[in-house]
């Protein structure tokens, strides 16, 4: 099987591939799979009209997607998909997101003008969305001008070193003193970060209890949570409460909090 897919390999001139090809003959059920597959794609390109030129075929065996269902990483899958629930109901005319998943400022910037500061800014180009630099620590706001803010799974990192920031402690704690400074009064911040039985797993994350999260947001008033937890295949996204979040090894907290006056 090595040489057969060996001279497939030089066949197409992508010699340089073949260490995938060497993975795939190790395991001989995947190696028949393809082989099978493959005899079948050649034959049906014989009743239609062939529409490339063999030089231009690739041939890269990826053996892995033959799943029954899409598998999916739970906590960046619900997190993002809740919060921009959140959005399509406070319906901001501007929002700022501080170093949560790329993606999700990308998505809804297609709805509303979306500024996304991080740590290291992203070279994204696309329209109502723009990209700065900005360190959690010292956020390039006023106080109180933020009426809608998201910092979602990124707290728990703050000052673990690992995306290049200072070592610090207490960095997360001065990152929810940060975010709480900024938010306007009525304010709404969207906050994502592990929850569970506590701990720092060094320089991953930490996690947290739930009583934690929100005494680190004091004053703030929680409008929401929701919990991916630890069964999520069998529960999904929930709504929850502080006994059900401080039972997970690593559950997604999803917390809405909102600003009240301030003296």
């Amino acid at each position: 099987m090595r040489t057969l897919l060996k001279k497939i390999a030089a066949f197409f001139n992508l010699v340089p591939y073949y260490r995938t090809y060497r993975k795939i003959a190790a395991d001989k059920e995947s190696a028949r799979e393809f082989d099978k597959d493959w005899t079948l794609f050649k034959a049906s390109a014989g009743k239609t009209q062939l529409r490339f030129e063999e030089k231009e075929t690739g041939f890269w065996p990826i053996q892995t997607d033959k799943t029954p269902t899409t598998d999916f990483e739970p906590h960046y899958l619900y997190h993002p998909a809740w919060a921009a629930r959140i959005l399509a109901k406070t319906r901001p005319d501007k929002h700022i997101d501080i170093s949560s998943a790329l993606i999700f400022s990308a998505m809804v910037s297609a709805f509303i003008p979306v500024e996304f500061y991080d740590y290291r800014p992203a070279d994204v180009k696309l329209s109502n969305l723009s990209c700065k630099k900005g360190d959690l620590l010292n956020l390039p706001f006023a106080d109180n001008s933020i009426n809608s803010l998201s910092c979602m799974h990124t707290i728990e990192h703050v000052g673990l070193g690992r995306y290049g920031d200072e070592i610090d402690y207490d960095g997360d704690l001065k990152a929810a003193k940060e975010l709480t400074r900024v938010l306007a009064e009525g304010g709404n911040l969207i906050m994502v970060t592990p929850v569970g039985m506590p701990k720092i797993i060094y320089n991953a994350h930490r996690i947290y209890a739930y009583k934690q999260v929100v005494d680190m947001f004091y004053p703030l008033e929680l409008v929401e949570f929701a919990l991916v937890p630890d069964d999520y295949k069998q529960f999904g996204l929930i709504d929850a409460d502080e006994e059900t979040a401080d039972k997970q090894q690593w559950g997604c907290g999803c917390f809405w909090f909102r600003k009240g006056k301030t003296e």
